[in-house]
C-alpha cells in the first residue's frame, strides 16, 4: 500500500472548464498502487478527450505513456515521455507569455503542435560494420546515432560505450541533450551516439578501428559535422577516443573544412581541446547542487540549513564525475562519509579524502583496501545523508527501495536515477531531488566553449592577455606618478594581491570558470522563478522541463516550419 498520491502538472487554461491542476491527485487519502495508476489514467484519459476542443499533439497516446512511466521497471524513454507529459501543461502557459499567433485558440494549437513535433526524436541512424580482432576472429559492432531536435544546429551529445546500450536509450538520451542545452540557453540541438561494446573486453588498436570506422560510417550518412552534429565523450569514452573521432574526420569527410576539429568536443588541448574539461561535470555538478542548497527555501521544506558547509555527502560511482564532484565539496567544507563502487563500499564519517582516494584507485585500479576508510557491506544508498550523489547508472532507485532512503537531497549525477514512481514517492517525503537535465549542464557548457574555440582558431585570452597586463601597469604607474607630483614626495602603489592576480586578464581557464558558473547560476535562478510562478514546491525536475520545453516551442514557432 502506497502512501504517495501526487502526480501533479499545470493544467491547461480554466476558460475550457478544465481545472488548473487537473492532473494533480487531490485524493487526500491513501490509496494502492493500483489505485495510483487508476486515478493517474483516469486523468490522462479526461485530457486526452479535452484535446478535441483545440488539438494536443503531444498527448496522442498519453494514457499507454503515464502507465509505461509509472510501471515498476519503465524503459528509459517511458521515463522521459512521462516527464515531458507532464511538464507540458506548464509549459503551454509559459509559452503563452511569447508566442501569439492570432486568437488564443490559434497559439495554443500552435503551441500543442509545436509540443508533438519536439516529443520523437527527428532523425535516428543504426549502422553495423566488421572489424577483425587481434585474434583473427572476424566481429560486427552495432552502433546509433539519434538526433532529436534541429531547432538549433549543430546538434551535440556524446558517444557512450555500453554492453546495455540499445536504441531506446541513445533516443532518450538525446532528448535530454536537448533539455539540458535549451535550459542553459546554448545554441545546439540534442544528439546521442552508443556502441554495443564493452570497451575493456577490446585492445586499444581494436578500440581504435571501432572508433574509426564508426566516425566514418556515420559521416558518410551526413551525421557528423562541425555545423551539423558534434560528438563528445560520454560513459566508457574519453579523450583518446575524441581525438580519433577527430582526426578520422579531418583526414576523410573532413579534409577540405577549415573547421573539421569543431565535430568533436572532450579533444586533449594538443588537438584543440579546451581548459578544465575532463572536471566540467563534476563542477558543474558541485555548482548546481551548491546554488540550491544556498536557497533557504528549498532548505526550510526538507529541515536543512542553508549552505554545503559541513553537509555529509554519499557518493555512487567513483569515475570522472564522482571523484571530482567529491573534490569541490570537500573543498566546500562538506564531508564525503561514504563512496559506492562495483566492487566495494567505504564509509568514514570523519570524512574521505577524495586526492587520497583517487591516487589510491589509479595505482590499484580499485577502492578496495584504501585505508582512508571501513568497507563495509550495508548498502549505503539506504544510509542517513544530507546529499546522495548517483553518479553510476541509470534506475537506481526505484520504488521498492525508495522509502529506505535517509537522505534530504538526491543529486542526478547519472542520466535518469530514479524512475517517475520512486520521484514522485520522494516528493510525497519532502525529499529535494536535483534532476539530472540541470545536473549535467557543466559538461554541455564546456563543450560549447571548445566549440566556439575550435570554431574560431584561437584560444580565449590569447589576444588580450599581454595587453591587459600592461594596461594595468600604466594605469597604476599613472595613479603612482600624479600623486607623488602633488605631494611631493615618494608614494609607491602596491596592488593586492587579489588584483594582482588578475592584472593580466582573463585566462582560458579563468573564461571557463566564469563562464559556466554565470550560466548555471542564470539557469538555477530561472529554475527557481519558475517553481515559485507555477507553484511547485520541491518539483525541480518539472520546472526544469518546463523553462527547457518552453524554449525550444519558442524558437521552432519564432522560425517558422519550412515546407509545412
Amino acid at each position: 500500500c502506497y502512501h504517495y498520491y501526487l502526480i501533479g502538472s499545470s493544467g491547461i487554461n480554466a476558460e475550457y472548464g478544465v481545472g488548473s491542476r487537473m492532473l494533480c491527485l487531490r485524493l487526500g487519502r491513501s490509496i494502492t498502487g493500483r489505485e495510483f495508476l487508476k486515478n493517474c489514467i483516469k486523468s490522462s484519459s479526461q485530457l486526452t478527450a479535452h484535446s478535441e476542443i483545440v488539438g494536443l499533439g503531444w498527448a496522442n497516446d498519453l494514457e499507454n505513456e503515464t502507465k509505461a512511466g509509472l510501471s515498476k521497471d519503465p524503459l528509459m524513454d517511458d521515463i522521459v515521455n512521462y516527464y515531458f507529459n507532464k511538464a507540458a501543461p506548464g509549459c503551454e502557459e509559459e509559452c503563452l507569455k511569447h508566442v501569439r499567433r492570432g486568437s488564443y485558440e490559434k497559439s495554443l494549437q500552435l503551441i500543442r503542435g509545436t509540443l508533438g513535433v519536439i516529443k520523437p526524436c527527428n532523425d535516428v541512424l543504426q549502422i553495423s560494420f566488421p572489424i577483425r580482432r587481434e585474434s583473427g576472429d572476424i566481429e560486427t559492432i552495432t552502433g546509433w546515432r539519434s538526433q532529436h531536435s534541429h531547432h538549433r544546429t549543430p546538434t551535440k551529445g556524446g558517444l557512450r560505450f555500453s554492453n546495455n546500450i540499445c536504441l531506446d536509450t541513445v533516443n532518450s538520451l538525446a532528448k535530454i541533450n536537448s533539455f539540458t542545452s535549451a535550459l542553459i540557453d546554448v545554441p545546439f540541438g540534442g544528439a546521442k551516439a552508443g556502441i554495443c561494446i564493452n570497451p575493456e573486453e577490446y585492445t586499444t588498436r581494436e578500440l581504435e578501428k571501432i572508433v574509426r570506422r564508426f566516425t566514418v560510417e556515420i559521416a558518410k550518412k551526413g551525421f557528423i559535422g562541425p555545423g551539423i552534429d558534434v560528438l563528445g565523450p560520454d560513459l566508457g569514452s574519453g579523450e583518446q577516443e575524441m581525438n580519433w573521432i577527430a582526426d578520422t574526420y579531418r583526414n576523410t569527410l573532413g579534409s577540405q573544412d577549415l573547421n573539421a576539429y569543431a565535430c568533436v568536443t572532450g579533444k586533449s588541448r594538443a588537438m584543440g581541446g579546451i581548459h578544465g574539461r575532463d572536471r566540467s561535470a563534476g563542477k558543474g555538478l558541485f555548482l548546481t547542487c551548491s546554488l540550491f542548497l544556498d536557497n533557504a527555501d528549498f532548505m526550510k521544506t526538507v529541515r536543512s540549513i542553508p549552505g554545503v558547509f559541513g553537509k555529509t555527502i554519499i557518493v555512487q560511482g567513483f569515475g570522472n564525475l564522482g571523484y571530482h564532484t567529491s573534490r569541490y565539496f570537500k573543498r566546500a567544507g562538506a564531508k564525503v562519509i561514504g563512496v559506492i563502487e562495483k566492487d566495494c563500499s567505504l564509509y568514514n564519517p570523519d570524512g574521505i579524502d577524495p586526492d587520497a582516494l583517487e591516487d589510491w584507485f589509479a595505482e590499484t585500479g580499485s577502492v578496495a583496501g584504501f585505508s582512508g576508510a571501513q568497507e563495509t557491506d550495508k548498502n549505503l544508498l539506504h544510509e542517513p545523508c544530507d546529499v546522495l550523489i548517483p553518479c553510476a547508472i541509470e534506475r537506481v532507485i526505484t520504488c521498492d527501495n525508495v522509502d529506505e532512503i535517509k537522505a534530504k537531497i538526491i543529486v542526478e549525477g547519472a542520466n535518469c536515477t530514479m524512475t517517475p514512481m520512486a520521484y514522485e514517492m520522494s516528493l510525497k517525503k519532502n525529499i529535494l531531488v536535483i534532476p539530472d537535465v540541470i545536473v549535467n549542464s557543466g559538461s554541455v557548457c564546456t563543450s560549447y566553449f571548445e566549440w566556439l574555440k575550435n570554431m574560431k582558431h584561437v584560444s580565449f585570452g590569447r589576444l588580450t592577455f599581454k595587453y591587459e597586463k600592461e594596461a594595468n601597469e600604466h594605469l597604476l604607474n599613472s595613479v603612482q606618478t600624479s600623486i607623488e607630483s602633488l605631494f611631493d614626495t615618494e608614494c609607491p602603489i602596491v596592488p593586492t594581491p587579489e588584483f594582482e592576480s588578475n592584472m593580466s586578464g582573463a585566462s582560458e581557464k579563468d573564461f571557463v570558470n566564469s563562464g559556466l558558473s554565470y550560466t548555471i547560476e542564470g539557469t538555477v535562478n530561472d529554475v527557481c522563478d519558475i517553481c515559485k510562478d507555477q507553484k511547485l514546491g520541491l518539483d525541480i525536475r518539472q520546472a526544469c522541463y518546463i523553462l527547457a520545453l518552453s524554449k525550444i516551442v519558442t524558437a521552432y514557432a519564432t522560425a517558422g516550419y519550412t515546407f509545412t
